[in-house]
């Protein structure tokens, strides 16, 4: 898997974001990098999506995590 470079513009607000995949305990997660953000997205099976797991996940903005987790899961089999 690829480096993944996206554009969002959310509420007026333009994000550029940086996902970088890797693998943990055979799961794959990804470094996900907005605005000179860093955050670990993984799969939250109990959201059914890709969410976002580091200590400072509740600064994301929820229709930010929304949407990046839905490009990540758009582009790739989760």
């Amino acid at each position: 898997m690829a480096e993944q470079r996206f554009e969002v513009l959310l509420d007026g607000v333009p994000y550029s974001v940086t996902a970088s995949p890797f693998e943990f305990n055979t799961e794959t997660r990804y470094k996900v990098q907005y605005n000179g953000n860093e955050h670990i997205f993984t799969w939250d099976s109990s959201l059914g999506r890709l969410a976002s797991i580091d200590d400072d996940a509740g600064i994301i903005p929820d229709n930010l995590e929304l949407e990046i987790a839905r490009k990540l899961q758009s582009s790739t089999r989760v």
